[in-house]
């Protein structure tokens, strides 16, 4: 497990390992097995029931070791080990790193070099807050030195993992090496773990030189190697990507609905509140003030100096402080200010350096002009754009500009206006650097059998049938047409053989402009098939035909042998909640299982008495 870092599969083998070795009574290998099953990090158990069982066997694997007297020359210091990762669970959760501190100077005093080198990894982790950038450098350091001793690959990874982390969350203009040196060492073989956060950071390497598009198909990648490594952050680290490229396109509310499950993920850490302010400033940015305000007083609850000081904490401030000056909330602004003021020279980073918003300064600046203090707004994001500068986050420059020349408007001075005029030129000329104005892609449905392929881009998911489904086959076909609701009904009434409701309605099933639009969508299925018969593609003529063959089937049912169209009642309030229905049902199951089509869906589909796809904009 060290060696390749797959948590996954390490979980089952040490539970195995653990269950064996309670049967056969044997407390050395049940201790091994506890202290394997907590992972490479600490808070590897999120929900209740991993959590409780984990702890459970925690506390009963030291009780047996302390009163077993097992021999330290041949196990090592088992009992210093086990209290070493109860203290790093406990002190992670609570936010705090005093227990494990305190325990550190007894192992660094232990002849165990395991002891130490766990010890110290686990130390790190309970030391990601901003006020302790200091002490984790030097905590990583000693980790390098210590695993060198261990001559293992493992604790080496690990080692260096953290410097880079250490230096990507301070700022450090050198990150780079270390980083460098840690992706050279993974190219010897692989470490999945490590893999994970080393492509996470890649995605956040991307987002700063403003190549969104491409960051967008990065995190993907990155989810599913998280996946495949079985860390328990990758689904949350996925969203946060989002957040952040739809941050800097201007689309956040986009992703309200993934953002807010997330939130209530059991996985989610529970020191992480940073998806939380997400949520208020995507309902603040959409207009829905209530949620919105109700997103911040959660977050503030009995004093914002209480939320836990961890990785995300300076994102979650961030959050705040966007949610505070779209709001107007002048005391929360005042409050984020003076918690955020000690680390104006920091970036905002979130986790192990997974998405950034930028220097602390824009948030601080941002703050400032809630709290209707311009100078000093002003003073904050000059500086922001100029540490901005020096990360090269151009998406970042471009908004501290723009904040900047918001902030000179409100002062007013002689020289103000040109000021401020000179801020928005500059950031107009990095607009073409963030690619949010690439050329708009559709999403395509492909029906296969009794299921459907919806296709974004580069992305593709397969998702059950549903009636949802065909009406939005029909209106992603035809971007841009207004289609009437009651049309859409017609059209599955007759795609699903039904008996016409009224015969003696006026209005028909399936009328002119329906039929008109079920047969383009068989007019390019047949260009379709003769592209790819061309390219010799077989099973996709073979998917095609298939498609074509039956929406033909299904039209000649619906318009009859002599081609005389049937009826249909003619309703049309009945019809639009029908349809809206259907649609909102179909891509709630889309999102489910592909949250950037389903938010793509979600934002360009128009349901009413007439219905329509309108793409806003580009997903990768």
């Amino acid at each position: 497990m060290e060696d390749d870092g797959d948590l996954a599969n390490a979980r089952r083998w040490f539970d195995a390992a653990f269950v064996e070795a309670e049967q056969s009574g044997d407390v050395a290998v049940m201790a091994g097995a506890v202290l394997g099953s907590g992972g490479l990090w600490v808070h590897e158990h999120r929900t209740a029931v991993a959590a409780g069982l984990f702890e459970a066997r925690l506390a009963q694997v030291s009780a047996l070791v302390a009163s077993a007297g097992l021999d330290p020359d041949k196990w090592g210091d088992l009992a210093l080990r086990l209290r070493v990762r109860a203290a790093g669970e406990a002190d992670y959760r609570a936010g705090r790193s005093a227990t494990i501190l305190a325990l550190l100077d007894e192992v660094r005093a232990s002849p165990d070099l395991d002891a130490r080198v766990e010890a110290l990894s686990i130390a790190h982790h309970c030391l990601l807050g901003p006020e302790h950038a200091h002490a984790r450098l030097c905590l990583a350091e000693e980790l390098v030195g210590e695993a060198a001793r261990t001559g293992r690959r493992g604790p080496t990874v690990m080692g260096l993992l953290w410097q880079v982390v250490d230096k990507l969350l301070a700022g450090d203009r050198y990150a780079g090496r270390r980083l460098a040196e840690l992706r050279a060492l993974l190219v010897k073989g692989p470490h999945l773990a490590a893999d994970f956060v080393v492509s996470a950071v890649e995605v956040m390497l991307a987002i700063r030189a403003g190549r969104l598009e491409e960051a967008e198909q990065l995190a993907q990648h990155c989810y599913e190697l998280g996946t495949k490594a079985g860390d328990a952050d990758a689904p949350a680290w996925y969203v946060a990507q989002l957040v952040t490229i739809r941050w800097y396109q201007g689309r956040l509310p986009e992703l309200l609905p993934t953002i807010r499950a997330t939130v209530s993920a059991p996985t989610l850490s529970a020191v992480d509140n940073s998806l939380l302010g997400a949520v208020a400033v995507a309902s603040a940015l959409d207009g829905d003030r209530r949620t919105a305000e109700n997103a911040l007083a959660s977050l503030r609850g009995s004093g914002l100096d209480r939320l836990p000081r961890s990785s995300s904490w300076l994102v979650t401030m961030y959050g705040i402080a966007e949610a505070a000056y779209l709001l107007d909330n002048r005391h929360a602004a005042a409050r984020v200010h003076g918690l955020l003021a000690p680390y104006a020279h920091l970036p905002m980073m979130a986790s192990l350096g997974v998405a950034c918003f930028g220097s602390t300064e824009h948030a601080l600046g941002v703050a400032a002009l809630t709290m209707g203090d311009p100078d000093r707004a002003i003073g904050h994001l000059r500086e922001a754009v100029h540490h901005n500068l020096a990360l090269g986050h151009w998406p970042a420059v471009r908004l501290s500009r723009l904040r900047f020349a918001e902030a000179l408007d409100r002062r007013g001075g002689p020289d103000d206006a040109a000021s401020a005029a000179a801020q928005r030129a500059a950031a107009g000329e990095l607009a073409p650097v963030v690619e949010s104005s690439a050329a708009v892609r559709s999403v395509v449905c492909v029906r296969e059998g009794r299921r459907w392929r919806v296709e974004l881009g580069t992305r593709s998911v397969i998702v059950d049938h549903m009636v949802g489904m065909l009406h939005l086959a029909v209106l992603t076909a035809n971007p841009s047409v207004e289609i009437p609701s009651i049309e859409l009904v017609a059209g599955v009434e007759a795609l699903s053989r039904a008996v016409a409701a009224d015969a003696g309605s006026a209005q028909a099933l399936l009328d002119q402009t329906a039929v008109r639009n079920y047969r383009q969508r068989v007019a390019d299925l047949a260009e379709a098939i003769d592209v790819a018969g061309h390219r010799g593609d077989a099973a996709g003529v073979a998917v095609l035909e298939r498609e074509r063959d039956w929406i033909l089937a299904q039209l000649g049912a619906s318009t009859g042998l002599a081609g005389r169209r049937r009826s249909f009642a003619n309703d049309e309030e009945r019809a639009r909640l029908a349809v809206g229905r259907a649609i909102r049902r179909a891509v709630a199951q889309i999102e489910r299982v592909a949250p950037v089509i389903g938010a793509h869906l979600r934002a360009s589909i128009h349901s009413g008495i007439r219905c329509s796809y309108q793409p806003a904009g580009p997903t990768g």
